[in-house]
């Protein structure tokens, strides 16, 4: 392109935890040259406002908050120099890797990669895809701006407050909303299954005596300048409202949190393929989407339960990108497809390549409902490798299953490996 302002070999969108953890690993693999573009004021993203503890059990073997796990990464960063522009937006990315950025100091830039790390995260689903009758008063938020009101700003929603859907976020809430001196009435949730981690119902509704109401949701928002009362009905197994068994809940506050979708509208514009189930993209055993040279991690590629994880899935695409701009990667056509069936909703990755894998591959996917003393299978085509059984699992943990090299190249010609849940 004849307007490129600067040529970098690596560019990674986001500077929150998985921008931070890719930059970080891409650097100690041997590239250098490595720019994180970040939009807000500060690194860290969303973690600069989950102050609970609970973070980095698995990367660091303590218990931190969210802005100290972030510190930690944000420190490294520093250290090895790595360049990281604040208050930059980026506008759009080609299929040929140039990234177009504006600031208030830059302007527009147009910088093309070597190799695109996409780690935009995700957002919160919005309330108006949830079709509730009345009016559109004050006092609905969603829970993640609710934590930032409370956590950032100083700020008290409400007093009186339901929540509606039991993902992570909203069920944190109810906890430090109780916290801050507010009354939460219940948490309703649509799904017959929590959608939040199980540690998190405990310690954050049971230890609280805040009720959760599975098969449940929100019929009606009562008040016109502010929210005064919210109806909240039993679902069928069609998710529709069973007349007669509508509670009124007088209130002040309704915080929404139902459901986070990957940030993928870079990614979408860019010609990368996305899954129809995680709605981020369909990347191989390298992190690497659709498009070549471009990798994506974190919550962008789908949306995780731990930073923890996060921060590893990351790392790994950091390695595969250094590895892909210093012309390391080995060419591999098409790949071994990856499965997902009987109550695996999904796998990451979907596709791959033994000669490009490392000796060990974590594949992590999703269940789509609660199953007990169930087993986990995997299937190189027609033969059953692994069966491992599970007391329990949820559609809020997600669950992952170990991919060794040796066992592909051992095995002539794989077309399929499947994931998939079976009794016995």
């Amino acid at each position: 392109m004849s307007n490129v302002t600067e040529r970098r070999a690596i560019v990674v969108v986001g500077g929150g935890p998985a921008g931070l953890a890719a930059a970080i690993a891409a650097y100690e693999a041997g590239e250098t040259d490595v720019l994180v573009l970040e939009r807000d004021t500060k690194l860290g993203g969303i973690l600069n406002q989950c102050i609970h503890n609970g973070f980095g059990l698995h990367t660091f073997k303590e218990e931190l908050t969210g802005p100290e796990y972030a510190s930690r990464f944000i420190d490294r960063a520093r250290e090895l120099g790595i360049e990281c522009r604040l208050g930059t937006m980026v506008l759009d990315i080609s299929p040929e890797r140039v990234v177009t950025t504006v600031s208030a100091e830059e302007g527009i830039r147009h910088i093309e990669a070597g190799a695109v790390i996409l780690a935009m995260g995700c957002r919160e689903r919005p309330r108006g895809a949830l079709a509730t009758p009345g009016y559109r008063p004050a006092g609905v938020y969603s829970a993640g701006t609710a934590q930032r009101l409370v956590n950032i700003e100083g700020q008290m929603p409400g007093r009186e407050v339901v929540i509606l859907g039991s993902g992570d976020i909203g069920l944190i809430m109810a906890r430090r909303m109780t916290f801050e001196g507010a009354h939460v009435a219940c948490v309703a949730e649509i799904m017959p299954y929590s959608g939040g981690l199980k540690r998190n119902i405990v310690q954050c509704l049971d230890d609280f005596g805040i009720p959760l109401l599975l098969s449940h949701t929100v019929t009606r928002v009562e008040g016109k300048d502010r929210v005064e009362a919210v109806t909240i009905a039993e679902v069928d197994e069609r998710m529709r409202p069973i007349p007669g068994t509508e509670v009124t809940y007088p209130c002040d506050t309704l915080l929404l949190s139902v459901g986070l979708l990957p940030e993928n509208e870079l990614s979408r514009d860019a010609g990368v393929k996305l899954s129809p189930v995680t709605r981020g993209p369909v990347v191989n055993e390298s992190l690497e989407t659709s498009i070549p040279g471009v990798f994506a991690c974190g919550n962008v590629l789908h949306v995780h339960d731990l930073v923890d994880y996060v921060s590893e899935e990351s790392a790994a695409a950091g390695r595969s990108a250094a590895r892909y701009v210093s012309g390391a990667t080995v060419r591999a056509d098409g790949g071994i497809d990856v499965v997902a069936t009987d109550g695996v909703r999904y796998t990451v990755p979907s596709v791959i390549s033994p000669e490009r894998m490392g000796d060990n591959l974590t594949v992590r996917f999703r269940v789509g409902n609660v199953y007990r003393d169930h087993y986990v299978s995997v299937y190189f085509d027609d033969e059953r490798v692994q069966h491992r059984k599970k007391r329990v699992m949820a559609p809020g943990e997600m669950e992952q299953v170990t991919i060794k090299k040796a066992d592909l190249l051992k095995r002539d010609a794989i077309k399929t490996i499947t994931v998939k849940l079976e009794e016995e």
